[in-house]
């Protein structure tokens, strides 16, 4: 575990981002820890969390032009990754699309930098992948290239066809999916902080049972 995903996770835990107890899942499984990002609610800790993703993507030597937020939830997560990275290494634009097309003004589906070059596509989690394919579909009608997909967490659960969501995303579009953690770093962390055994154990057996 680098030291910045160890420093996320914490981070996730003092903004009540990652919360470990029992919740109720979409699937119908009860998780025994939950993460949302949209409660990452403030100023200082959007930028905060813009710069967890700009390193992550520096880490991942992945190649890129530009970086895409698919509405809604992208759309705050590709503007401060693009401030963090600026800061970090390089400007680089972004851009994120409507819902509904605007059909006045300067019009079109698409604000911010046009669409062009090795596009990464950010967003918080992938649960079934319609984000993800109705932004390769905005890419490429834009005639530029998806470069990969980047998201917060990996939960690294299979689904019903013993493949993760993040595994079906990358082999279904041939581009890599990075995360700025997965379930591994969160057990990694629990076993590291010592003091949440309890929890760990409960974390474990349920990765045993869903876990890719």
């Amino acid at each position: 575990m680098l030291d910045y995903q160890k420093e996320f996770i914490q981070y996730a835990l003092d903004c009540g981002v990652l919360k470990f107890g029992e919740f109720q899942l979409k699937s119908g499984r009860t998780s025994p820890y939950f993460f949302n990002t949209g409660l990452f609610n403030t100023g200082a800790q959007l930028g905060k969390l813009g710069q967890f993703y700009a390193q992550t993507l520096l880490a991942s030597k992945i190649d890129v032009d530009m970086l895409y937020g698919p509405a809604y939830k992208g759309i705050p997560l590709a503007s401060s990754a693009s401030i963090a990275y600026s800061q970090l290494k390089q400007d680089i634009p972004f851009a994120f699309n409507r819902k509904e097309a605007k059909d006045h003004g300067e019009g079109g589906l698409i604000v911010g930098a046009p669409l062009q070059g090795k596009v990464l596509i950010l967003d918080d989690v992938i649960t079934a992948g319609t984000s993800v394919r109705e932004s390769v579909e905005i890419i490429n009608t834009a005639n530029a290239t998806p470069a990969g997909v980047l998201i917060a967490l990996d939960r690294q659960e299979k689904g019903e066809n013993e493949k993760s969501a993040v595994q079906e995303v990358s082999e279904r579009f041939g581009m890599p999916v990075i995360s700025i953690i997965s379930l591994t770093q969160i057990i990694e962390f629990l076993e590291l902080e010592g003091n949440s055994t309890e929890q760990l154990e409960i974390i474990k057996k349920y990765r045993t049972t869903y876990g890719i």
